[in-house]
């Protein structure tokens, strides 16, 4: 097995386990809910496999939806977020983005931060208006995706460059 493919599995389990044991938990004010368990879409290799990577993240969302008990909204979200990757890329890093090295656990720039940004805000919008799901809790879905876009970028930044892998990778 490929060390790329034996490390994305690791990064898989890793990420779901923390989200189920301890992320899932906080739940502040009925508003800020990280979801660090999306660094695994994040960080998944650039040149990766697209098929791979889109059945990786809807089994994703699946285990979460089944720890959950929430209906399928995380695994849309994370398929959604899976989906539109490569545009976030085109959107922050340019049009050759897929020619050059791109790593997000890299040194933070504001190209990575706002592919981080992004990310995390399309999946925590998505999340939430689909859970919600109704047009008159507008703003409890804005004020949630913003509150828990903010903790979301901090712990996964906080994970990303705490736990930094070997330059070997």
């Amino acid at each position: 097995m490929n060390s790329a493919v034996l490390y994305n599995i690791i990064r898989f389990v890793l990420l779901l386990a923390v989200q189920i044991t301890i992320f899932n938990n906080i739940n502040f004010l009925g508003y800020i809910n990280p979801y660090p368990y999306i660094l695994f879409i994040i960080l998944f290799p650039v040149n990766g496999n697209k098929f791979g990577l889109l059945a990786a993240s809807f089994f994703l969302g699946l285990l979460m939806d089944m720890f959950l008990n929430s209906g399928g909204v995380h695994a849309a979200s994370c398929l959604v977020l899976a989906y539109l990757r490569p545009t976030l890329f085109k959107f922050s890093f340019g049009l050759s983005y897929e020619y050059q090295t791109v790593r997000i656990n890299d040194v933070l720039t504001p190209e990575r931060f706002s592919f981080i940004l992004l990310s995390v805000v399309l999946h925590h919008i998505v999340m939430f208006i689909l859970e919600i799901f109704r047009i008159d809790s507008l703003w409890s879905i804005i004020l949630k995706t913003l509150v828990s876009t903010v903790f979301t970028i901090i712990i996964s930044i906080l994970i990303i460059y705490l736990i930094k892998p070997s330059r070997t990778r």
